[in-house]
Parts: C-alpha cells; structure tokens; sequence
C-alpha cells in the first residue's frame, strides 16, 4: 500500500521541485540553542518518537518526497517525508524538516533517522557563509538540489533510530538497504 502511494505521489520525480519551489524560503539560517551533543540528541528522540507511526507523520504534514535512496559502496539513506511548513529557514532539533524511513523486510516502513535542511542564502556552490551547525557538526553542503529547479542547499542526517557504522551524524548508512 506504502509503494503505491509513494509511486502516485513521486509519479514523474516533480514531487519534491514543486514543493521546494512553492515553498517560499526564509533564509536567515537560525538555529536553536541547546546543550550536550547527547541531551540534544535525546530530546529529538524524545520529540520524534510518535513518528514510529508512519500515519502520525502524515496526520503532522510530512509527506513522501523520494524513492528509497540508496548508493552503492556509501549504503542507503530510506525515504524520505518532508514537512514543507518547516522550511522556514530556521533549524529547530526539535522538529527536523525530514523524517527518514527504511524499509522492513515486509514492507512495511521504520523510522531510522531525521534530516535538517537550509536552503543557502546566496544559492552559489563556492560560498558557505551561511552553513549551520547542529549537534556539534556543520552541515554536509552546499550542495545542488537532488532534482531539476531545487535550490542549492545545506542538510544534516541524524541517525537516532538507527545505529551507523559510519557514525549519527554521516548521511550514509550501511544498515539501510532499499528494495
């Protein structure tokens, strides 16, 4: 039932350009203060745990934007929901513009991780004044959109569900295979 609906809602792969470029973007690039690396983290579990319910994400407005993503020789990423709301141009840990799911052996969908994105001010790859910190980390980027039309960005994969070999904060995971 999930493919189904992903292949209705990715029908063409334009899914994710028209809600990046309907979506009218503050680029500020706040970011929310917090404490330790591992309180923070806790806290996002703790602010993310209701989305093990794949519907209790979709009831809060994430909606699928990708195929399972996956790389050979890096590991897989899942699918991933978007809450188009959140690309306000403010990085909140406690509400993640992504949710990151992988695939059962059923079929069925698990939550593995949380992604964080800011869309770069300028949109020109050789700059990066604006690259945000989270978790102690700076930001994979900037990097150009994964699709036609979308805007240079900045993102952050969090591994909080899901062990990674390659580390909670790498954007690769060798644990998530996709189908």
């Amino acid at each position: 039932m999930f493919r189904d609906f992903c292949r209705r809602s990715l029908r063409g792969g334009g899914l994710v350009l028209t809600i990046l470029t309907l979506v009218p973007f503050a680029t500020t690039g706040t970011v929310a203060a917090a404490g330790s690396v591992q309180a923070q983290l806790a806290e996002v579990r703790a602010a993310t745990a209701r989305y093990h319910d794949l519907d209790a994400a979709l009831a809060d407005g994430y909606i699928p934007v990708s195929p399972c993503v996956a790389e050979a020789g890096l590991g897989g990423m899942g699918y991933h929901f978007l809450n188009p709301a959140l690309l306000d141009g403010v990085i909140d840990p406690l509400q993640p513009e992504f949710l990151v799911y992988a695939p059962k052996p059923n079929g069925a969908l698990r939550l593995v991780a949380v992604e964080y994105m800011l869309i770069d001010a300028d949109q020109d790859l050789a700059t990066d004044v604006d690259r945000p910190t989270l978790f102690g980390a700076t930001f994979d980027g900037p990097m150009t959109g994964h699709g036609p039309g979308q805007p240079v960005h900045y993102d952050l994969h969090a591994w909080i569900w899901e062990p990674n070999p390659a580390g909670m904060l790498a954007p690769w995971n060798a644990r998530v295979d996709c189908p």
